[in-house]
């Protein structure tokens, strides 16, 4: 929906795109497309022009795809959000994987071609602040980064509550909620490797120079938030689940919370500056919120079933942090929405749509039947310690693909030139099934 603005850290607060992002359920940066490069005259002197055209095809691929797909991405309430000029948003991941490979062939430990191109990205949502850097490894970073929103984006997609032609109330059904588990899961695992297998490549100078979007704070914020929602999806299906006891969906909450805090952790010292990174920090706050109106009022069902001491004084106060947490949730909406740039007030759906109903229901009607075990109790002001679990929903495993074959025959090539095939065979150096290889 909206971007961290892509620029280098010391260079935010300049112009950018704003306006109505539309309406959301997850939040989606620009997506970062690439701008077209010439391989050519940085790498004619060290490859071979099939591999150099090789990898200039699929990049250029990618840069003509994003260009269509870019503002599709960002606009679920589209008919068209996931096909636009023919290409889909899976032919443009499906691109990414596919150049991926052949990518890291420039990366390879020792290769003298890591630093030899310049790469340029720009966010679609501040055309004119480009990020251009002579680093192999930032490439890598930034297909991980795109291949990551392009995710974030299907699941926002499938969480926007569609209208029905049967009349009923726009709705969200069990088979988008379950696919955008793990869609969520897919992106949380993108991340996860660019923070743990790519930034640790970048030297230091490197690292201040790349963008806003790209700060380890804000894909770890990202990953995190994506397990998050996951988890809030879970929750919203163990409630519509007449088996589901009170102590999974505590617990469901509870994981939920711990998410949320782990994003609003690793945003909260960091300088994003701009609209949509104080857009970002607001969507945090309102789903931690969210989150821990839920946690403490299955926390506060559950005491209030107990007979230990105290136990229904703390479950009253537990109820009532709920229902505090709930209306900090709805301002906390409001101010996201209302936040440049502007956007819908989404309609409630999934768990909150069953809890904001309850929360303040049970918390009055709790309270009033049991007003006499209450006067016997003091009510503590601060409600008591949510239980704390471990946390169960991980990013999808993902790993760096293996270097395309395609750069074991170019090294094959350099070691042996075609030049010096036919004295090699005679030599012995080659077999006859290695010089056909090689001259093709």
């Amino acid at each position: 929906m909206g971007c961290f603005i892509s620029k280098s850290i010391d260079e935010r607060g300049t112009k950018k795109k704003s306006g109505n992002g539309g309406e959301i359920a997850v939040f989606v940066p620009g997506l970062r497309t690439p701008k077209t490069i010439d391989f050519g005259r940085s790498l004619h002197s060290y490859l071979s022009p099939d591999l150099i055209d090789r990898i200039s095809a699929l990049r250029t691929r990618i840069v003509v795809m994003a260009a269509g797909e870019g503002s599709a991405a960002t606009k679920p309430r589209r008919k068209t959000a996931t096909q636009h000029g023919g290409s889909t948003l899976a032919d443009l991941q499906q691109a990414l994987e596919d150049y991926l490979p052949v990518l890291l062939g420039l990366t390879k430990e020792g290769s003298q071609y890591k630093d030899l191109v310049e790469f340029i990205w720009v966010n679609q949502e501040d055309d004119e602040q480009e990020t251009a850097i002579s680093n192999a490894w930032y490439e890598v970073l930034s297909v991980l980064h795109m291949m990551a929103m392009l995710s974030l984006s299907q699941a926002n997609f499938l969480l926007i509550p569609k209208a029905h032609s049967d009349g009923y109330q726009p709705k969200v059904t069990e088979e988008n909620k379950k696919g955008a588990i793990n869609i969520f899961l897919k992106a949380a695992g993108y991340l996860d490797c660019a923070v743990r297998c790519v930034l640790p490549q970048l030297p230091d100078e490197i690292k201040r120079k790349l963008p806003a979007d790209l700060n380890e704070g804000v894909l770890q914020a990202l990953a995190v938030q994506a397990l998050g929602q996951g988890v809030d999806i879970q929750l919203g299906l163990a409630i519509d689940n007449a088996k589901a006891t009170l102590a999974v969906k505590r617990r469901l909450a509870c994981e939920e919370v711990k998410y949320w805090h782990q994003a609003q952790e690793s945003t909260s010292n960091l300088p994003l500056g701009g609209d949509w990174g104080v857009k970002h920090q607001l969507f945090i706050k309102w789903k931690h919120s969210e989150a821990k109106a839920a946690a403490y009022y299955y926390h506060g069902l559950i005491l209030d079933e107990g007979n230990a001491e105290n136990t229904h004084a703390n479950a009253v106060s537990s109820l009532q942090a709920a229902e505090q947490f709930l209306k900090d949730s709805k301002k906390a909406c409001t101010d996201f929405c209302q936040a440049t740039p502007t956007t819908s007030v989404p309609p409630l759906w999934g768990a909150m749509k069953y809890l904001s109903e309850k929360i303040p229901k049970d918390s009055s009607s709790k309270a009033h039947m049991n007003r006499d075990v209450y006067s016997r109790e003091k009510v503590p002001e601060t409600p008591p310690k949510l239980p704390d679990f471990s946390v169960a929903l991980k990013p999808a495993e993902y790993d760096l693909p293996p270097i395309d074959h395609r750069w074991r025959a170019e090294v094959d090539m350099q070691q042996y030139p075609v030049s010096s095939l036919e004295e090699n065979k005679r030599e012995g150096k080659l077999e006859l099934f290695q010089i056909d290889q090689l001259k093709k």
